[in-house]
């Protein structure tokens, strides 16, 4: 599809979207890019995975559910701060990460007491549901 181009679209009876093409965004370091359009003579514009660059894109790996030493996003967003280091031990509901969606925060706190083995995250890294925070010992 070029700059320009536009399609027409029959989704239900009665009804007809015409989407024209405008432009792509630059490639963010998730792999992700803005692609620009209208919708029926609306701007609109949705964030894509560029399968181009799947083999550059480095991937965060998923907490195994029901691993107790695993510690998962329970939700996607951006890591804001993260509060333990590895060899810290801690008590049962401290504060391990705080992220932030919509201008919401959540704070995920230990479920047990235990020493941190491994911390995977960062402030400012933009993270999935179910990608893996850190590791208990």
């Amino acid at each position: 599809m070029e700059k320009g181009d536009e399609v027409s679209a029959d989704i239900e009876p009665g009804k007809t979207l015409i989407i024209k093409f405008l432009t792509i965004g630059d490639a963010h370091l998730d792999g992700r890019r803005l692609v620009f359009f209208e919708l029926n003579g609306q701007p609109r514009e949705v964030s894509v995975v560029d399968k181009a660059l799947s083999g550059e894109i480095p991937t965060h790996p998923k907490a195994e559910p029901g691993d107790p030493k695993q510690v998962g996003a329970p939700m996607p967003g951006l890591v804001v701060r993260v509060n333990v280091a590895p060899g810290e031990v801690v008590p049962a509901g401290h504060k391990l990460v705080t992220m932030e969606a919509m201008k919401m925060e959540t704070t995920v706190y230990a479920e047990h007491a235990g020493k941190i083995a491994e911390v995977l995250v960062r402030p400012h890294l933009q993270i999935e549901a179910g990608d893996l925070l850190l590791r208990f010992e």
